[in-house]
């Protein structure tokens, strides 16, 4: 049986065969669509083999995390004991730490350190992700949670790209993250979502394949946004907030697989979701929060009103003046 990362790099094809379909609505002919799947079929095959298995695991890193007694001082976390807060992260290979070689560079550590210093109280961390999870794994994430611990006082979640690649619909799959938002929320957990990621920054995917599936995480992750702030979480768009980065340094941000994030990736990541967690909290002391935008740029950008405003400036520019 294939493993959960193994199936997410062969589902690729399944992106291909809906991005397909996309090209080819709007012009109305079958042809040009089969066309299209067979040319978007072949990029995904490549991606595969540029991308390659997955290997490896994500490092184990739940644990205590105390705070810091000096400036950058490491606590190892001790694996029973007393805490003062429960943190809980939910989601796919990105929440788990799939391309971090040790446990200090995984997302849910680097946030456990971060919660732990902010509050100087003990922190719990349990990570449910596992990789290759789509939305639908949520639902059992938080499933096992409630038979297994009480409610954690705070989770995070990262989930998205996996929809993305299965193909999943963007709406079922940002209402399926709302369910599971609405239940750690009744639950009494402050909740923070890292929407979808700009998968346009995975150079290893051709075009016109990376655009498709960007412009599919884009619209995932404004739905997922929306979904989150109706079940009482706070979504934080990692689209918007990373993807410079990562386009201007891949080499550095991506791991070895140039699909997921290295430990500076999600380091900065991690920047990101500190301050909104603890601002949910009520303990953030790091000054004014930044406004963060409540809707995509990169898809307000392409709605018909932006691109008819564009076409004027254009025109303007080209029009001589007397």
């Amino acid at each position: 049986m294939p493993t959960p990362a193994a199936r997410r790099r062969d589902t690729l094809i399944t992106g291909a065969k809906a991005g397909a379909a996309a090209l080819g609505s709007g012009a109305g002919v079958g042809a040009a669509t089969w066309a299209g799947y067979n040319y978007l079929q072949s990029q995904a095959q490549q991606a595969r083999t540029v991308i390659g298995r997955p290997r490896g695991r994500p490092p184990r890193a739940d644990g205590v995390y105390s705070p810091a007694e000096t400036e950058g001082d490491l606590l190892p976390p001790e694996r029973f004991g007393a805490s003062d807060l429960s943190l809980m992260v939910f989601g796919d290979s990105t929440a788990a730490g799939l391309g971090c070689a040790v446990p200090d560079e995984v997302p849910g550590v680097l946030l456990a350190r971060g919660l732990a210093d902010e509050t100087g109280r003990r922190v719990r961390l349990s990570t449910k992700a596992i990789v290759g999870a789509t939305s639908r794994g949520l639902a059992s994430q938080v499933d096992a949670t409630f038979i297994a611990d009480p409610p954690p006082d705070a989770a995070v979640i990262l989930v998205g790209a996996n929809d993305v690649t299965t193909a999943q619909a963007p709406y079922k799959a940002a209402a399926r993250l709302g369910d599971a938002v609405q239940r750690l929320h009744d639950g009494g957990a402050a909740v923070v979502v890292g929407t979808c990621p700009d998968l346009g920054v995975i150079t290893a995917i051709p075009q016109p394949l990376r655009t498709v599936t960007r412009r599919w995480g884009l619209r995932l992750a404004y739905l997922q946004a929306s979904a989150t702030r109706a079940a009482g979480g706070r979504p934080v768009p990692l689209a918007d907030l990373l993807a410079p980065e990562f386009l201007a340094t891949p080499e550095t941000l991506l791991s070895p697989d140039r699909f997921h994030p290295s430990a500076a990736g999600y380091a900065l990541a991690a920047e990101q979701l500190l301050p909104a967690l603890c601002s949910e909290l009520g303990v953030w002391h790091g000054g004014p929060l930044a406004e963060l935008p409540t809707v995509s740029a990169a898809v307000e950008s392409r709605r018909p009103v932006a691109r008819f405003r564009r076409g004027l400036d254009r025109l303007a520019r080209r029009t001589p003046t007397r």
